[in-house]
């Protein structure tokens, strides 16, 4: 009869408050408490492990999954774990058993658990990306709004400056607009000598 840590497995079956058939495999270090050996020995054996560990693990197992649906199993995993450990020491420590850790090695679900768990991550996804693409659309509208405002305002202060100067220089206010700073270096000339082409120096 050892006294050190040791660790056992066991892969345990239960239903979940959803009533989804969990299987899980979940594994324990624990260890013989000294002042308990003789009477371990002397009640149950040297196959303590299966008469007394295996079982109460089985109850911890089916009476914890039992409270938690199956897709919380998996997102309170280390609730669940830390509810088993906590029973199973409570269970065991009378025992004179010690139980040091407890983990969850792994949940297996059903196929068709697994297959809805499946379409509902795929349908959340798609939900995403169509809000996404919504988002996308919201702002080109509203920066196409925000384009077209501009526009409007420029517009409008180019009226109100047509009509400051008279309409008579509406004209000359687009040459202006137009104008690309460059001053031209010839002219075409009228009256009698209409049709020549007269160099202007440069200035400056």
């Amino acid at each position: 009869m050892t006294v050190q840590t040791q660790k056992y497995e066991a892969d345990l079956s239960a239903a979940s408050k959803d009533l989804q058939t969990v299987s899980t495999k979940i594994a324990i270090n624990y260890r013989v408490n000294d002042a308990s050996v003789v009477e371990l020995y002397r009640t149950v054996g040297v196959d303590y492990s299966v008469k007394v560990i295996q079982p109460l693990e089985q109850e911890a197992n089916k009476a914890i999954t039992a409270e938690f649906t199956a897709e919380e199993l998996i997102t309170k995993r280390e609730e669940v774990k830390n509810r088993m450990k906590s029973l199973l020491v409570e269970r065991l420590a009378p025992r004179g058993i010690i139980v040091e850790e407890l983990s969850i090695v792994n949940f297996d679900f059903s196929e068709s658990f697994n297959a809805a768990i499946e379409n509902k991550v795929t349908m959340q996804q798609n939900a995403l990306a169509a809000q996404n693409k919504l988002e996308q659309v919201k702002f080109e509208a509203e920066q196409r709004v925000a384009q077209a405002t501009a526009e409007a305002e420029a517009i409008k202060i180019q009226a109100s400056a047509i009509q400051a100067q008279g309409g008579a220089n509406y004209v000359q206010l687009k040459w202006v607009e137009k104008w690309n700073g460059v001053q031209p270096v010839t002219m075409m000339t009228t009256g009698a000598n209409t049709g020549m082409l007269i160099n202007i120096p440069a200035q400056g």
